[in-house]
């Protein structure tokens, strides 16, 4: 397989604008006569449908939600990303450029995360534009604070709910172009299969999730913004319908996977509770603007936080890394609390034998500013976490814990967004990103809806441009194929009759990948799991249960579908941290680490995307490699102390 990144040539600051004046145009009267399917209605999803519909053409938008206003980008909380400089504290887009670039261990295309550093500033126009009701200074401009990775205030935010409320500023664009009939809804539908005929993506397979009817859908582009795939842990901040599913058909029908191993541990989540646990709950990254992490300094202290001496406290983040603090990067901060609690100095009740926990404290805040002041930027937090937890945070530190968040990996895409299936565009989290093993806080809102208001619109043109269609219809062979392959997988699901629900399978695979793909990796231990996913899929497909049947609602059904994915995902996961002899940015190979503990990277070797192509049920996946190239961020040891 060719990986063809069609980055523009010139100068870094010049390659988009360069590149959108040698795309090949639609002219407005024939966009309408072109149908782009869009998979996903969250902020890349609904951004991306609108705009696209917003130029003329027809879009049909699917969405497993009853509504896109339950899309998973509602629950991002701390802020947004751009480089606007309105602090004036030394920001710029080429800053912004820099600090993705090495939040990301040098592990991304320059050209990428140049770009979206560029379209940041637009992002917050079009969303102020669309009513976003962010946060404002005392004079009326739009106020910043920090996030981890930055020297400098460049988050735009809505109290804790800034995804809640972009996601329903972009809700509002696609809504008027639901009622101008130009995007055509369809909530409740899952797809489940890629059509793919003459070698392009020409339409989707959906299961109506309320009927159960299997139905083809054809267009002439397909959009996948579809999210991460981070509940392959079964524990995560993601809701609970987050899956691989739709990106995972494609990668089976020939798009590459890249990066699959580079997933990330959010370090600010309220620590698990139980083993029945059924999901994780975030605490945003922005609470670390005024928050202050520690632990005892004592093994073993199990007093309570306010009977513990300045003097006894290890604020352990300010020690190690003085000139970020608390507001270093999620992978670092995330190991760093591990660390802590590996050391015995965890804190709150034992779960599993162990206290996994540390303190985010904010009483020097709340004495600086006053409790008022604190209640107007993270209210909604502290709420949040009171009701789950029963404590108070404004009178008692918050205990936190890392946990899985996002992913890094995704479909390999070029600089058009597009896969290694000509026609099959990806958008946002499901995509291998702009990020490189580590996103830096406040960035995942900035590249959904950098991909969708931004990039589609001009990308999409440009292949529908410069590519012969056939008309296709629902009784081409490859659609009625297309079909019969989602209905025979429908079918094999109900007729196993096994013993095992699908949640206590999910639950025993995410305990695998915590245990030997999570935080810390181990040729040991990744090799042990490679042995332990293949038996553990083995028995999914003998003693599988599922109940009812698939002509309606069924969950179970929905929840296997999604689980004999994650299975397979899970598998070449470890297999990509397996290859990745280095560690750098959320993969943390155990043999490969400074003096000090920090991610040691291997520049020599594996300064490269690895894009992995699918071969067939019973041959190995290939690993196909896309160099890296740093012509105006050099390559360094990253460094936050």
């Amino acid at each position: 397989m060719e990986l063809v990144s069609n980055i523009p040539s010139g100068p870094v600051e010049k390659k988009w604008e360069k590149h959108r004046f040698e795309m090949k145009l639609v002219n407005p009267a024939n966009k309408r006569k072109y149908t782009v399917i869009m998979v996903g209605a969250g902020l890349a999803g609904a951004g991306g449908a609108a705009s696209m519909a917003e130029l003329g053409y027809d879009v049909l938008c699917f969405c497993y939600q009853d509504s896109p206003r339950r899309a998973h980008s509602i629950a991002a909380q701390g802020g947004i990303n751009a480089a606007k400089n309105y602090r004036n504290d030394g920001d710029s887009i080429y800053r912004l450029f820099y600090d993705t670039v090495k939040g990301g261990d040098f592990r991304a295309r320059e050209a990428n995360v140049y770009r979206l550093a560029e379209i940041s500033v637009n992002i917050i126009d079009q969303s102020v534009a669309l009513g976003v009701p962010f946060a404002r200074e005392y004079g009326g401009l739009l106020d910043n604070r920090s996030f981890g990775g930055a020297q400098v205030s460049r988050t735009f935010y809505a109290r804790g709910q800034t995804g809640q409320q972009l996601l329903l500023g972009a809700y509002s664009a696609l809504e008027r172009q639901i009622g101008a009939g130009k995007v055509k809804m369809f909530p409740r539908h899952e797809m489940v299969e890629l059509i793919v005929i003459d070698g392009r993506a020409r339409g989707i397979v959906t299961r109506d999730m309320v009927t159960g009817k299997i139905e083809a859908h054809v267009a002439d582009a397909v959009c996948l913004a579809t999210g991460g795939y981070g509940n392959v842990f079964y524990l995560s901040t993601n809701a609970k319908g987050c899956n691989t599913s739709a990106v995972w058909r494609a990668y089976k029908k020939g798009a590459a996977f890249g990066n699959p191993c580079y997933t990330q541990i959010h370090p600010t989540c309220i620590p698990v509770a139980g083993e029945h646990q059924s999901k994780l709950t975030l605490m945003s990254e922005s609470l670390r603007n005024d928050g202050r992490v520690w632990v005892p300094k004592k093994k073993g202290d199990t007093r309570a936080p306010h009977q513990i001496p300045e003097s006894e406290r290890d604020y352990y983040l300010e020690r190690k890394y003085p000139s970020f603090g608390n507001l270093e990067p999620r992978d670092i901060s995330s190991r760093a609390a591990k660390e802590a609690c590996d050391d015995g100095r965890g804190v709150g009740p034992e779960v599993g034998g162990s206290r996994r926990g540390v303190y985010l404290d904010f009483a020097d805040a709340i004495k600086r500013l006053g409790e008022k002041a604190i209640a107007e930027k993270y209210g909604n937090l502290f709420e949040m976490y009171e009701r789950i937890t029963d404590e108070n945070p404004y009178k008692t530190p918050m205990r936190i814990y890392p946990a899985v968040h996002y992913t890094m990996g995704g479909l390999w895409v070029d600089y058009n967004l597009m896969s290694t299936i000509p026609g099959l565009h990806v958008l946002g989290e499901a995509n291998f990103s702009d990020h490189g093993a580590n996103r830096l806080g406040a960035s995942a809102l900035m590249q959904g809806l950098a991909d969708g208001y931004f990039v589609i619109p001009y990308t999409i043109g440009n292949y529908l441009a410069q590519t012969k269609l056939e008309k296709v219809g629902k009784d081409h062979p490859e659609v009625k194929a297309a079909v019969a392959a989602a209905e025979g997988r429908t079918k094999k699901f109900l007729s196993i009759k096994g013993k095992r629900t699908p949640a206590s399978i999910h639950r025993e695979l995410g305990q695998i990948m915590w245990e030997y793909c999570g935080m810390a990796r181990t040729k040991e231990g990744l090799e042990k799991a490679l042995q332990l996913i293949p038996a553990l899929r083995e028995q999914f497909w003998k003693d599988l249960s599922v109940p009812g049947s698939g002509d309606g609602l069924n969950q179970s059904l929905e929840h296997a579908g999604r689980l004999a994915d994650f299975l397979e995902l899970g598998e070449l996961m470890c297999k990509d941290a397996l290859e990745r002899e280095e560690s750098c940015g959320g993969h943390f190979r155990s043999e490969h680490q400074t003096p000090d503990g920090e991610a040691q990277r291997d520049d020599a070797k594996f300064c490269h995307v690895a894009a992995w192509e699918y071969a067939g049920d019973d041959k190995p996946p290939i690993r196909n490699v896309e160099p890296l190239t740093f012509e105006n961020v050099h390559l360094a040891t990253r460094s936050y102390k």
